[in-house]
């Protein structure tokens, strides 16, 4: 197998150019699947994100969010310079996003532009492909009705896999499914709009003239309340990002009532990704919409 350095000069020839020189590598970001390495050559400083043991597609659609992102807003998008795949590796291969502080406008900007995103409408709720939610597949077939497909594209597969691997009961299961028929009443009417997907703070990087930058997408489209509760999840933005997207796409009312909904789903990928720890909040809402 060839070690780290050669595959990472290999990406380079391949997808800046032959004459490409490393200079250094350092990882600076490292999970159960993924390394992050930030390549210095004399062609520039390039971010790569390398895959070893997941579909071999999964970065390719990670790329093919990322473009779909920059299509739809005017928010930093990382600049893609390759993907694809070598021995057992995949690798994406972006432009390095040098941190810095937020600037006074950061909070607004953000806002504002994930209000922009979700602007970019389509017919029906999904996708023309699938792809991915951190490591675990997220189906995305075109569903005409919000409500069908949170139900059967998002719930239902992640709640079977965790009954699968042990994490739920089967009491549990059934339970979670008795609030099924009280989520056409719950969610409001909207069009279907382009989402992150995964939108949390580790997913936004500040730019060096301190402006937000997204990564890391799951798109789809979807409900855009989506995007806004998981937003909320691991304690929220700052109030001013909230007051800026609203001031573009006021949500409806009742929202706050249907966070705990939304965020069903991404409580179900962490539950299945890291363990029990992430049931009771799962709990909590099931128990709080069936009484």
């Amino acid at each position: 197998m060839p070690d780290q350095q050669e595959i990472y000069k290999r990406i380079l020839v391949e997808k800046i150019g032959s004459e490409t020189e490393l200079k250094y590598a350092s990882k600076i970001a490292a999970g159960n699947h993924n390394q992050g390495i930030r390549v210095e050559t004399n062609k520039g400083v390039f971010f790569l994100k390398l895959n070893f043991d997941h579909e071999k597609d999964v970065l390719q659609r990670e790329a093919e969010g990322l473009e779909a992102l920059r299509k739809s807003t005017f928010l930093k998008i990382p600049q893609i310079h390759g993907y694809g795949r070598i021995g057992d590796y995949n690798f994406l291969l972006t432009e390095f996003i040098q941190a810095d502080r937020n600037s006074a406008d950061y909070w607004e900007n953000l806002g504002l532009g994930l209000a922009h995103l979700h602007l970019t409408h389509q017919e029906k709720f999904g996708l023309n492909n699938n792809n991915y939610i951190a490591s675990i597949p997220q189906k995305n077939c075109p569903t005409q009705n919000w409500t069908e497909f949170f139900i059967e594209q998002r719930l239902d597969p992640l709640l079977g896999k965790a009954y699968f691997d042990k994490l739920i009961t089967l009491g549990f299961f059934k339970k979670f499914q008795e609030i099924y028929p009280k989520l056409e009443s719950i969610f409001p009417s909207e069009k279907p709009s382009l989402l992150h997907g995964d939108l949390w703070s580790g997913n936004i990087l500040t730019t060096s003239n301190g402006q937000p930058c997204l990564i890391d997408p799951a798109i789809y489209f979807g409900h855009r309340e989506m995007d806004i509760a998981f937003s909320r999840l691991f304690g929220g933005f700052d109030s001013r990002f909230y007051q800026a997207y609203e001031s573009i796409l006021p949500l409806e009312p009742g929202f706050d009532n249907r966070i705990s909904i939304y965020n069903l789903y991404p409580l179900l990928v962490h539950l299945i990704l890291f363990g029990t720890a992430y049931l009771p909040g799962i709990e909590r809402t099931i128990t709080k919409f069936i009484r």
